[in-house]
């Protein structure tokens, strides 16, 4: 089924000259940029003024966290970080706690980790060893009769395991078990 519209589509970054499209433009963006500064509040724990001016310089709209008033004041007095809020000291608190919690997960998987490789060097140390005592390893000539009448059943073995295993697939195909 076609679609019905063309959806979200890029648009050319220039001035709009129509006033009534221009004034539609100005709310949509204005409301999405107030919308993302309040966001970025929340998530970030930052302070934000925003100043917009109307095309005609006519309407003033702000938006500001805590307010603009204060952020505008701290600007311009170029004065230190006003005393947080009970709320902004519990978001501090917590968000240090956090902090410390997930650096105490780091160090523990860190911990396991080297356990897990000192515990993988020791196994690989362990097959290395137990690796020379297999006869079978070594080379034909170096065996005697009866590790090689051993090496022979062991090799008979094999093979009709895996005949059996070459069989079965074919068993399967045909609808035989």
């Amino acid at each position: 089924m076609p679609r019905k519209s063309e959806g979200r589509q890029r648009i050319e970054i220039v001035r709009i000259t129509k006033q009534s499209s221009s004034s539609v433009a100005f709310s949509k963006r204005r409301f999405g940029i107030f919308k993302k500064a309040s966001e970025l509040c929340t998530l970030c724990g930052v302070q934000i003024a925003i100043i917009v001016l109307s095309r005609n310089g006519k309407k003033v709209y702000s938006f500001g966290d805590p307010g603009v008033e204060a952020i505008v004041n701290r600007f311009l007095e170029r004065s230190p970080d006003p005393p947080m809020s009970r709320t902004s000291q519990f978001m501090e608190h917590l968000r240090n706690a956090n902090i410390q919690e997930l650096y105490t997960q780091l160090t523990n998987m860190l911990g396991q980790l080297e356990s897990e490789k000192k515990a993988g060097e020791e196994l690989h140390k362990i097959r290395k060893e137990s690796e020379e005592n297999y006869w079978w390893d070594a080379p034909i000539q170096d065996l005697e009769l009866a590790e090689l009448e051993q090496l022979k059943m062991a090799m008979l073995e094999l093979k009709e395991f895996a005949q059996k295993q070459a069989e079965r697939p074919m068993a399967e195909a045909f609808g035989s078990t």
